[in-house]
C-alpha cells in the first residue's frame, strides 16, 4: 500500500499502473494481485483506512471533552497535524476519491458523513452553550474540515511551521471563525 500511496501521489491514479505499484514495493505486477485484484482496490483499501483513521481520531476527541471549546481546538490541531504530517497518503485519501467505484466510493462516502456530521453536532453544542455563533452550522462544518483537509495539499516536509504548531494555529483560527470569544 505504502507504494501505492507513493504512485498515486507522485503520478495521479488514473496515470499510475499495476506495474508502477508492483515496482515500488519490490514485486511482480502478478504477485500485487494475490494481495488485491485490481488497482482500484489499493486505493479503496487507502482510501477507506486514511478516513476509518479521522472518525475515530474525531470521535475520541469528542468523547474525552465535553467542552465544545475545547474539543473544538482539539480536534482542528490534531486534524490539521495529521494532514500535515501524512501528507502524501492524506492527499491520496482526500483527493482521489473520483476514482474510487461506485460502491466504494459509497463506503468511504458514509465515512466522511458521519465525520462531518459528529463535527456539526460539536458545533451545534458550541452554539447551544452560547460558545460559538455561526450563520450556518452545516457550512461552519464544511469549512473547518476543508481547512484541515486542503493542508494535504500544499504542505511539504520543508514548510513551516512543524505540523504540531501548524495545527495550534489553525485551531485558533478556526475558534475565531467560530464566533468565539475568549
Amino acid at each position: 500500500m505504502a507504494a501505492a500511496v507513493e504512485s498515486f501521489a507522485e503520478r495521479g491514479y488514473h496515470a499510475t499502473t499495476t506495474r508502477d505499484i508492483a515496482s515500488g514495493a519490490g514485486m511482480s505486477p502478478a504477485a500485487l494481485y494475490v494481495h488485491f485484484p485490481a488497482k482500484s482496490a489499493v486505493l479503496f483499501a487507502i482510501s477507506r483506512n486514511g478516513h476509518e483513521r479521522t472518525l475515530a481520531m474525531v470521535e475520541s476527541i469528542i468523547a474525552a471533552d465535553p467542552d465544545p471549546v475545547g474539543a473544538m481546538g482539539t480536534l482542528v490541531e490534531k486534524f490539521v497535524a495529521w494532514h500535515a504530517k501524512r501528507h502524501v497518503v492524506a492527499r491520496v485519501v482526500q483527493h482521489e476519491l473520483a476514482a474510487l467505484p461506485p460502491d466504494d466510493y459509497a463506503v468511504v462516502a458514509d465515512l466522511r458523513r458521519r465525520t462531518e456530521q459528529l463535527v456539526r453536532d460539536l458545533i451545534n453544542r458550541g452554539v447551544e452553550a452560547d460558545v460559538f455563533a455561526v450563520p450556518d452550522v452545516r457550512t461552519a462544518a464544511r469549512a473547518v474540515l476543508s481547512l484541515g483537509v486542503d493542508v494535504a495539499r500544499w504542505y511539504s516536509p520543508t514548510a513551516k511551521p512543524s505540523p504540531t504548531v501548524l495545527g495550534r494555529q489553525y485551531a485558533e483560527l478556526v475558534l475565531r471563525m467560530l464566533g468565539h470569544q475568549p
